[in-house]
């Protein structure tokens, strides 16, 4: 019977710590479970497949402001999202929420996805060089969500600076952002109000529309749950998508080969998403609670611990997966966009986009490499390059 005690302890508190690193590497090789001052980290694929799914877990991230001494505004937003509550509560906003993202909006959107692409790009690629987060991730997937909740996409660069600026809730240093976190929290319920405002002067048949009718039963949706998932859906869909992007990016930075193989076979694009999400995730965990006492592979599991299931150690695992990033191998799913009941709802439109972009983009721009130092988050939380500047050949570009 394993003892906590004798488990590898890991410290994702701190600044420096990486999920990819070689401490993790090696505690994951010595126990498919490690100690942290958040509680436990599982570290292993079939481990995590089974926790991420366990009955006598809930949904832990709603406890990360506790774990971070934050009692502010986004932190009361953050206990208030659909993520975050469980029952009925998720139930009903969950289903409320879901047309947004059926892959039957996701098919329309794609000549939207693919235009958009097109001009971002075309404003660089004669240039042979960009600042990619800057130029392309973070327009791209700003003006995405411009579109998805009926808003003029000459917005995207207040949206997404203030959704950079929420972010740094997700990262260690939470505790020390908290001012900046709240004011960026502040402007976006100013901002959501404003949209409510406009659209029940001019209303759509649209995301936004659809809540503000549900709104109009206030047993339906309250008033604050309307506000709470416009900003949910905005910083979401902005933050993780431009982070996600970026770390595509670094990652075909260091595999040259596979940018080559993609640019040629752009019906991989979809699978070079899945593999780019199981080797670098933004999300770098996902986290779970227990409910009661129970018992784990004969660890006993206090009610009340959270638990940490590290995404890229598990999908990366040696006992499912061979080393190395290869957009050609078909592998098991990845859990990038978490697992069960509170998997990502917006994941058909974040693989929609994503699979448009790398595309384009790849079939686009020759022999990128690095044109400089990227500036990064710290690699626990939610991690992605804050700037990531690229050199290209200028004078090829592939033809749609």
């Amino acid at each position: 019977m394993p003892k906590l005690n004798d488990a590898p302890f890991l410290d994702p508190s701190d600044p420096n710590f990486s999920t990819r690193s070689e401490a993790v590497r090696r505690a994951r090789a010595e126990s498919w479970f490690a100690r942290t001052p958040y509680g436990l980290a599982v570290l292993r694929y079939e481990e995590m497949k089974e926790m991420i799914m366990h009955p006598m877990l809930r949904q832990g991230s709603y406890r990360w402001p506790e774990h971070n001494g934050t009692s502010g505004l986004w932190s009361q937003w953050w206990k208030r999202i659909m993520l975050n509550v469980e029952g009925d509560d998720h139930k009903r906003l969950r289903k409320l929420g879901a047309p947004a993202f059926a892959p039957k909006l996701v098919s329309s959107l794609i000549p939207d996805f693919r235009a958009l692409c097109d001009e971002l790009i075309s404003e660089f690629a004669p240039k042979g060089r960009c600042e990619f987060m800057g130029d392309f991730a973070e327009p791209y997937a700003a003006r995405v969500i411009c579109s998805l909740v009926g808003v003029s996409g000459d917005q995207w660069r207040e949206l997404t600076d203030h959704a950079v600026e929420m972010g740094y809730a997700l990262g260690v240093n939470y505790a020390r952002d908290e001012p900046r976190v709240d004011a960026a929290t502040e402007w976006f319920f100013d901002f959501a109000r404003q949209v409510v405002k406009e659209r029940r002067a001019h209303p759509r048949e649209d995301f936004i529309g659809a809540l503000i009718s549900a709104n109009a039963d206030k047993d339906s949706l309250g008033d604050q749950e309307l506000l709470d998932m416009i900003v949910l859906s905005i910083f979401g869909g902005i933050d993780t998508t431009r982070n996600q992007l970026g770390l595509a990016m670094a990652t075909f930075l260091e595999h040259p080969e596979q940018w080559d193989i993609l640019g040629n076979n752009p019906d991989l694009a979809r699978q070079a998403v899945e593999e780019v999400m199981r080797v670098r995730p933004t999300v770098t965990w996902v986290t779970r609670e227990a409910r009661e006492d129970f018992q784990y592979k004969g660890l006993e599991i206090p009610k009340g611990t959270t638990i940490h299931l590290f995404s890229e150690a598990a999908a990366t695992d040696p006992e499912h997966f061979e080393a190395g990033f290869d957009i050609t191998v078909k592998r098991k799913p990845h859990f990038g966009f978490g697992g069960g009941k509170h998997h990502c709802i917006g994941s058909p439109i974040a693989r929609g986009d994503m699979t448009e972009a790398l595309k384009m983009l790849s079939r686009r721009l020759r022999n990128p490499v690095p044109d400089g130092a990227a500036e990064w988050l710290p690699e626990s939380g939610n991690t992605g390059p804050l700037s990531l500047p690229v050199r290209f050949d200028p004078e090829v570009c592939r033809d749609d």
